[in-house]
């Protein structure tokens, strides 16, 4: 609060003792937050923005006042202060379409970026009816600005929105836009920037058909690409040897000198020729190891979505003979609880790409929560610790505590007497935190790291366990935006790392 009150002390003594003009005051306070935003002071940076915004727009000076208050709208929804920001963007629209002279190209090139943060946050939101009305809104300005640079932020804000929520063929089709539009530019760099872009979505997505479907592309892209590139060498090469002919014959009258400079072309032509037929070979070569790794990958997906239907029939087969035994017996029960797990991780692989709904909670007291749920079990002195900070951050409650309950109930389990167990909870960044289970107790043999997380990894004693929790905890994680992963670093015990991405 001191250093918020300083920052404003500041900037009125700034005020009041400068007489300059509104422009250079404006100039001012957008430097002072470009330089706050560096270094992630992001409050006193929104507030600079506002006032170069202020200083800009008081003096007309609209393509200079937009971008700053587009900033500070940026700064507030970052923060959830959506009804901030929406005013704030209401506000500069309104003053734009009273105030703002030039034409209508220029208006509407203004209007776009404000119509795009709109859209922005409405996607933050997961509200795709109103982010469409805003998209629709923004083909008509960037359309009526007539601006090159707003077409290609179109069809990249386009690609946004089909594949956050969904629509995967648009999406491809605003890329195919982007590629084809550097392809007439000859831009190969940023048209195969594109083509990876596509399919690194496909692969954190987990969209196996997005994924084949943008890596052929691609791959057709690149073989078509290498000849072009090939012929435009070819091409080049001919015009330097055309142009050696055209020296010789008018600047050398030796018909010996002509002869070996002839002799020579001839040799490089045959060389390029050469290394053509090569290159072609190596080509056709890679494409045909490409077409092969296609087919295997199709036949993969498919046989593991066989096996999967397979286990969950079996499944669903063995239980009506299960309720007819003694539940008393632990070997009904170890199957029962078996059963109920492959029925539970068919699930969970039928459903990767449905997110968990996520709500804010006080991470000190869930932690807290979790571990007062296993406190009392664990043996003679062992000692529960929770570091957690009193932080709110969006997780899903009901998944996050069934993961960490389960690594907490193994910890409780292999940690022997007067050892220790941790739950940590460590901020990564603005959109990463991590969930983290220590314990010293035997850990996980080395042999046994590899197959940790995979499902049926060996044959086992079902009364023992039946070593699909944490296969099913890493498929959680997963649903989840996030991963479950073995510290191997950690040797004095084992350490659980659960990642999650907001």
């Amino acid at each position: 609060m001191k250093k918020v009150l300083f920052y404003l002390i500041s900037i009125a003594l700034c005020y009041f003792c400068q007489p300059v003009s509104a422009q250079g005051k404006g100039d001012d306070f957008q430097k002072q937050a470009r330089e706050s935003l560096a270094q992630k002071e992001y409050i006193r940076a929104r507030y600079m923005f506002l006032q170069a915004y202020n200083a800009y727009a008081a003096d007309a000076q609209y393509a200079k006042a937009v971008p700053c208050g587009v900033q500070a709208a940026a700064l507030y929804h970052r923060e959830n202060l959506y009804t901030e920001a929406f005013q704030l963007l209401y506000g500069i629209e309104q003053k734009l379409i009273s105030g703002a002279t030039g034409g209508e190209k220029q208006l509407s090139a203004l209007r776009y970026p404000v119509t795009r943060e709109r859209l922005r946050m409405y996607v933050k939101l997961r509200n795709p009816s109103r982010a469409k009305e805003q998209l629709d809104k923004l083909e008509g300005w960037a359309e009526a600005a007539g601006v090159d640079s707003l077409d290609t932020d179109l069809l990249y804000t386009q690609a946004n929105y089909y594949y956050t929520f969904g629509m995967n063929s648009q999406g491809d089709g605003a890329f195919n836009q982007l590629v084809d539009r550097y392809a007439r530019q000859k831009d190969y760099a940023k048209a195969e920037a594109c083509y990876k872009e596509l399919i690194a979505r496909g692969r954190s997505a987990g969209n196996a058909g997005m994924l084949a479907r943008a890596y052929e592309r691609y791959m057709a892209w690149h073989d078509s690409i290498q000849g072009i590139t090939a012929q435009e060498k070819y091409d080049a090469l001919k015009a330097q040897y055309d142009a050696s002919l055209q020296t010789i014959e008018e600047k050398d009258s030796s018909l010996s000198a002509r002869q070996y400079t002839i002799i020579g072309l001839c040799v490089l032509a045959a060389v390029l020729a050469a290394a053509l037929v090569l290159g072609g070979m190596a080509l056709m070569r890679f494409v045909l190891l490409t077409r092969k790794q296609k087919k295997l990958m199709e036949a993969m997906n498919e046989h593991s979505a066989l096996k999967t239907k397979f286990i969950h029939n079996i499944s669903a087969q063995m239980q009506p003979t299960l309720d007819t035994l003694d539940a008393r017996q632990p070997g009904v029960r170890a199957l029962k609880d078996f059963s109920a797990h492959i029925e539970e991780l068919s699930a969970l692989e039928d459903s990767l790409n449905e997110p968990y709904p996520v709500e804010e909670t006080n991470v000190s007291a869930f932690c807290e929560e979790l571990m007062a749920q296993v406190r009392g079990t664990e043996k003679a002195g062992v000692t529960l610790t929770v570091n957690a900070p009193k932080l709110s951050v969006g997780i899903n409650r009901e998944h996050v505590s069934k993961v960490l309950l389960h690594l907490l109930q193994n910890a409780v389990e292999h940690t022997p007497a007067d050892g220790k167990i941790w739950l940590d909870f460590k901020k990564r960044g603005a959109h990463t935190h991590q969930f983290v289970v220590t314990d010293t107790g035997n850990g996980i043999a080395a042999e046994a790291r590899e197959n940790l997380f995979k499902p049926f990894s060996g044959v086992k004693d079902l009364t023992q366990g039946d070593g699909l929790g944490l296969p099913i905890c890493s498929l959680e994680a997963m649903k989840m935006n996030g991963s479950l992963a073995l510290d191997t670093e950690y040797t004095r015990g084992a350490r659980f790392v659960l990642e999650l991405h907001a």
